[in-house]
C-alpha cells in the first residue's frame, strides 16, 4: 500500500471518528422523536389508574385529545374544554400549548365539580357534557 494512500485512510478514519464524536454529543442534547410523550402518556402518569380510563373517556369525547381542540359554538379550549378557556392559566401561563398543563386543570376541575374523574364520567355518559 503506498504512503499517500495510507496516510489518506489515516486522515478519513480521523474524520469520521470526529464526526461520530460531535454526533454523539449532539444525540445527548438534543431531545429526540422517540423520547416525545403524548397527552395519554402524560396523562396516565397524572391521573391516578383507577380514574384513568374516565378521565380518558371525557378526554377523548371533548377533544379527541387535541391540545388545541376549539368549540366553534361554545369557544371552550383544550383537552378538558375549559370554558372560559383561560380558567386553565389557573394550572400554568403555558396553558394553550403544554398538554400537561391541560391535564392537571382537567383533572382538578373533575375532582372539585365531581369529587373525581369516575364521577365527572357517569355524569358525561347521563348528559353528554361535563
Amino acid at each position: 500500500m503506498s504512503t499517500s494512500l495510507t496516510t489518506r485512510m489515516h486522515k478519513s478514519i480521523a474524520l469520521l471518528t470526529t464526526a461520530a464524536g460531535i454526533a454523539g454529543i449532539g444525540a445527548a442534547i438534543a431531545p429526540t422523536t422517540a423520547s416525545a410523550t403524548t397527552p395519554q402518556q402524560i396523562a396516565a402518569s397524572i391521573v391516578p389508574a383507577d380514574q384513568l380510563a374516565s378521565f380518558s373517556n371525557i378526554i377523548s369525547h371533548e377533544s379527541g385529545w387535541s391540545v388545541t381542540a376549539t368549540n366553534p359554538s361554545s369557544g371552550s379550549y383544550g383537552l378538558g374544554q375549559a370554558l372560559p378557556a383561560s380558567k386553565m392559566a389557573s394550572a400554568g401561563t403555558d396553558w394553550q400549548t403544554n398538554p400537561t398543563t391541560q391535564i392537571k386543570w382537567a383533572y382538578n376541575y373533575m375532582n372539585s365539580r365531581y369529587g373525581s374523574p369516575n364521577a365527572a364520567w357517569a355524569f358525561w355518559a347521563a348528559h353528554h357534557w361535563y
